[in-house]
């Protein structure tokens, strides 16, 4: 099991346990901010299961039906994912206006407030290693999953300074407000990730900084005295790809047009991590003079 698999695991596990210790103390409290929670954490775990089945999809070699690979099924985690956080804060939004419109007093706020932070400190070191990992192995299925507790230790740590806000104020409907506080915070990270997640599959190109890396090799090779065009880039998943079309004169040997090709692909791909070049070469006639 590589370490992409383990590391989100490791996010499965960590979002059960904390789903469980919500569900128990919300049910207990009667704040519908710590059920908030709970429902966060559930779209989490079930984010987290995607995570890792796409993870090990998309680490598979290309076959028969698939020859460029499957790298856009961490894409298409990626979108499933922010939606299923929008379907969450909606969910949460509609709990706490009822709750406005009859707040019950919050019971038991010391333990609410403990297994707020407790989720919040757990979140934080699942989410640190989830993010290292996916910067290092280039996963968005990844990063989209550390982004996901990420925004759970923001707002367990709103739920519990809401809770700890009650106690003092006595102000209990405080709790709905925080939760649809919440409901927002979520709202804008569903957009962010959609975003992110979802412009790959339209075969966006790759950023700016790669761009500029592929035509500083381009040059370094062909010393400027040959034209490139139809440059192309995009992304599946970790996988990036390029496309190019290198003018040559029609007098080089297939062997010297083939050197430079490799050349520019090695220099290329020391550069760039999980990335395939592939270059059309195109004849140019040397002028003759009369």
């Amino acid at each position: 099991m590589n370490k992409k698999t383990k590391v989100a695991r490791l996010s499965i596990f960590s979002n059960t346990l904390l789903i469980i210790c919500k569900v128990i103390v919300g049910v207990i409290t009667g704040s519908v901010s710590i059920i908030s929670e709970a429902i966060h954490s559930s779209m989490d775990l079930l984010a987290a299961i995607i995570a890792f089945l796409s993870v090990k999809i998309s680490d598979t070699p290309p076959d028969k039906q698939h020859p460029y690979g499957h790298g856009k099924y961490e894409n298409i985690s990626g979108v499933i994912e922010a939606i299923l956080i929008f379907v969450a804060a909606i969910w949460i939004v509609y709990e706490a206006v009822k709750k406005l419109t009859g707040a019950n007093p919050v019971e038991s706020i010391g333990i609410g407030s403990m297994v707020m932070f407790f989720s919040a400190i757990v979140n934080y070191i699942v989410s640190k290693q989830l993010y290292k990992v996916a910067k290092s192995t280039d996963s968005i299925a990844l990063e989209a999953d550390s982004l996901h507790l990420k925004a759970d230790v923001y707002t367990s740590l709103g739920v519990g300074v809401g809770l700890l806000l009650i106690w003092i104020t006595d102000w209990h409907i405080l709790d709905p407000i925080v939760a649809i506080l919440v409901a927002i915070f979520i709202l804008r990270e569903s957009f962010f990730l959609l975003k992110k997640a979802y412009s790959p599959l339209l075969d966006v190109k790759l950023p700016d900084q790669d761009i500029v890396i592929i035509e500083a090799s381009i040059h370094k090779f062909t010393n400027g005295k040959f034209n490139y065009h139809q440059l192309r880039t995009r992304k599946a998943g970790f996988y990036k790809y390029v496309d190019l079309h290198l003018e040559l004169p029609s007098q080089f040997t297939v062997e010297e047009a083939h050197q430079i090709c490799d050349k520019i692909e090695n220099d290329i791909e020391a550069k760039i991590k999980h990335i395939e070049v592939h270059i059309h070469v195109e004849p140019i006639e040397t002028k003759k003079e009369n």
